[in-house]
């Protein structure tokens, strides 16, 4: 089994709010990405130890980047998250390992540190009821 760094991501694209996937990986410093499962405890008075089901699945991602207004990069990606609710495509490649899913996006934070830097971090949910998969 090989081992792998989180170096030179093949993929990292979401879609604008017209429905282009664009490339921002250029854009992107790190990101955070989950596949969470929710569960119901059903342990009865009978038991000693937690007993639970598996529920619905999700899939949540924050991607924190450097402020970019070129034509077709982050900025133009997320600066309609305030005002649309468009469902995006996130398309993550690394290592060979797809996981696409459709989110929507709640927020478009940028902020202004004390140094001068200028990012955002744009959180995202799982948005059209697909078991995240990786491929």
């Amino acid at each position: 089994m090989a081992k792998s760094s989180g170096l030179a991501w093949t993929t990292l694209s979401v879609d604008d709010s017209g429905g282009t996937p664009r490339d921002i990986r250029n854009d992107i410093t790190n990101l955070e990405f989950a596949t969470p499962r929710a569960t119901q405890d059903v342990t009865g008075i009978d038991k000693s130890a937690m007993e639970r089901l598996l529920l619905l699945a999700d899939f949540t991602v924050t991607l924190n980047g450097v402020f970019n207004p070129a034509t077709n990069l982050s900025h133009d990606v997320f600066k309609t998250v305030p005002s649309t609710s468009v469902l995006r495509t996130v398309s993550i490649t690394v290592n060979g390992k797809s996981l696409p899913n459709e989110c929507i996006f709640t927020d478009y934070p940028i902020t202004r540190a004390d140094s001068g830097e200028l990012t955002f971090a744009v959180p995202g949910q799982l948005a059209d009821g697909t078991v995240p998969t990786w491929a």
